[in-house]
């Protein structure tokens, strides 16, 4: 539950930023679209300036109502109906305009987070839940969502019907306009002091709200370890937990708004109905007509309406502010990992010389625990390499450097004599092929799994790549063959079957360096024998380094490296080490049930 109080001790962080100004970080995604900009301020200001000489002619109307010329009284109906009409298309266009603009700008900002979040190394995960992520981009963008395309144009057009209106007013009854103005301190304090605790509290909700996704997230993805444990009530404790936390902070939220809006309109109607009061015995005093009173009293209804929908949208933009936020801590996430202003350039073709030079490693989550210490090592080109050892000895963590998902503290690691982090990540990772201990299956079909390797690869070369990795017998018998749909993380797939699909994507990549961490530790016998074959066929005329635990998939590699608490401890064929004894020896005994004597 540790992660859950994530959020109350970002408070203090929050707390610093207290304005609206955050929103102005959507200025970069507004900026491609200045003519939709334009226009919909355009709309804007022409319903605003239609809105405000409306009440012109109502005035007009009812100072004629009882006049001798009736032909003049129909042409202020008629004046009136026009107007009306131009308001209406003026409003409409204005709508069509801003709520374009505003999925426009949203599904860029959703494009521009998920392209920098999905180029951030491992360290960035190591303390952030990708539930959170997602929740960020999606709920925290539909905000913003409502904020570009509608509480934005709003605010704007109510600013205008307040300050039209209160120059209007001041046109048409100064003294009535002064005791008005006399009101508006008694609002703004309300709106200043209400709305910054409100974009607290508006922070803090979106801030549970991505914990609770985060936590579903995470249980879902692990679903079967739940129902096989049965911690089917413990996790629904856990979600409950973060979910009543989100639901309190949200109804304090709530309770807020609703006190600020409370507050808002009982002040501007109590002063609407002080001025009304005085302005009835300006008529019956007769230095004020009727017509002048309702364009009036029009024009302060318009000046009420338009604060006490400020003080509403005030709210949305206090949480709109803190989305903003938040969406901008994750595109301005500082990555542990940066690639070089002008990196350099892999010799060609690609020989796959990789070569570690004292390197020392801790990961970043454990900064006291060394992952790899003073670790010096080779592999030629087109040799093959097996790192073996207990758990924890390093062997992954000599993969993930090689990939560059993390930098080593000191020493350095080269690829064909140039050092990793002199080059641009996707440059070298292309010439790189994985296939991990536990193997990746996307919710696409199999043909489009394996083709992850090589997006460009025909469906011949798909197949080949299938047969190679014994992964076409099973494939083909599945439903509708390469184009069965293989559900979400390969759930209609054995374990087996989807270490299989991972070697073939490999071997579709035909890259010149290979990683094979635990490739076969999922496959039957059968499978291995096969899946093993294939591999040895592959590695022949590339740089392969395998990690295993199961010594038998090692031991034709040309080289075995031992490694034990992050250190080399022995490097030899499979016989010679034997013959040393030391820990291969001791981890060969267990292994191997006919004892050392029968290899």
């Amino acid at each position: 539950m540790a992660r859950n109080s994530a959020p109350a001790k970002a408070q203090e962080e929050r707390e610093k930023s207290r304005r609206v100004g955050a929103l102005a970080r959507l200025s970069p995604f507004l900026a491609p679209y200045r003519l939709l900009v334009l226009g919909a301020i355009a709309a804007l200001v022409a319903t605003a300036v239609i809105s405000l000489i409306l009440p012109l002619a109502v005035r007009r109307v009812v100072d004629n109502f009882e006049g001798p010329d009736a032909e003049l009284l129909d042409q202020y109906f008629l004046a009136a109906l026009g107007i009306a009409g131009l308001l209406a298309l003026g409003t409409a266009l204005r709508y069509a305009l801003v709520t374009r603009l505003g999925e426009r700008v949203v599904a860029d900002i959703r494009k521009a987070t998920f392209d920098r979040v999905i180029s951030l190394s491992p360290a960035f995960y190591e303390s952030v839940l990708t539930g959170e992520v997602l929740s960020r981009i999606t709920t925290d963008t539909t905000l913003i969502l409502s904020v570009i395309g509608s509480s934005i144009s709003i605010a704007l057009r109510n600013v205008l019907l307040f300050v039209g209106g209160m120059g209007l007013m001041l046109y048409t009854s100064p003294k009535l306009t002064a005791m008005v103005l006399l009101i508006v301190p008694a609002v703004v304090v309300p709106i200043l002091v209400l709305g910054r605790r409100l974009r607290q509290l508006s922070r803090e909700s979106q801030d549970w709200i991505a914990a609770s996704s985060g936590n579903a997230s995470e249980a879902l993805q692990a679903v079967q370890t739940v129902q096989s444990y049965t911690h089917e009530s413990v996790s629904q404790s856990a979600f409950a937990e973060v979910t009543e936390k989100s639901f309190d902070a949200a109804r304090r939220r709530i309770r807020t708004r609703a006190f600020l809006t409370a507050i808002v309109i009982f002040l501007v109607f109590t002063g609407i109905v002080g001025v009304l009061w005085i302005g009835a015995w300006d008529v019956r005093a007769g230095t004020m007509t009727v017509g002048a009173l309702v364009q009036f009293l029009i024009y302060a209804v318009m000046v009420a309406g338009a604060v006490a929908a400020l003080s509403e949208i005030w709210g949305e933009l206090q949480r709109a502010a803190g989305a903003t936020e938040r969406l901008v801590e994750l595109l301005d996430a500082e990555d542990a990992v940066q690639d070089p202003a002008e990196p350099a350039a892999l010799p060609e073709p690609v020989r796959g010389r990789v070569v570690f030079e004292g390197v020392c490693f801790a990961y970043p989550s454990r900064p006291e625990r060394s992952a790899l210490d003073d670790v010096d090592l080779v592999v030629e080109p087109g040799e093959t390499v097996a790192l073996v050892g207990p758990s924890g000895a390093g062997k992954t963590t000599i993969i993930q450097l090689l990939q560059r998902f993390y930098d080593p503290q000191a020493g350095r690691v080269t690829l064909d004599g140039v050092p990793l982090d002199t080059l641009s990540r996707p440059a070298f990772r292309r010439h790189i092929a994985l296939v991990p201990q536990d193997p990746v299956i996307f919710a696409a079909s199999a043909r489009d799994n394996i083709r992850f390797g090589r997006p460009d690869a025909s469906d011949a070369e798909i197949e080949a790549a299938a047969r190679a990795a014994a992964a076409h017998d099973f494939v083909a018998e599945l439903p509708q063959g390469y184009d069965t749909w293989l559900g979400e993380r390969g759930v209609m797939l054995s374990g087996g079957q989807k270490q299989r699909v991972a070697i073939a994507r490999a071997i579709l990549r035909d890259a010149p360096v290979l990683l094979l961490d635990e490739a076969t530790s999922a496959l039957d016998a059968e499978s291995e024998r096969a899946v093993q074959a294939a591999v040895d066929d592959l590695a022949q005329s590339r740089t392969t380094i395998i990690v295993a635990h199961r010594l038998a998939t090692v031991k034709k590699a040309d080289r075995i490296v031992v490694m034990e608490a992050g250190r080399i401890v022995a490097i030899g064929r499979h016989d010679a080490l034997v013959a040393e004894g030391g820990l291969y020896a001791r981890l060969a005994r267990l292994q191997f049930t006919d004892g050392i004597a029968a290899e």
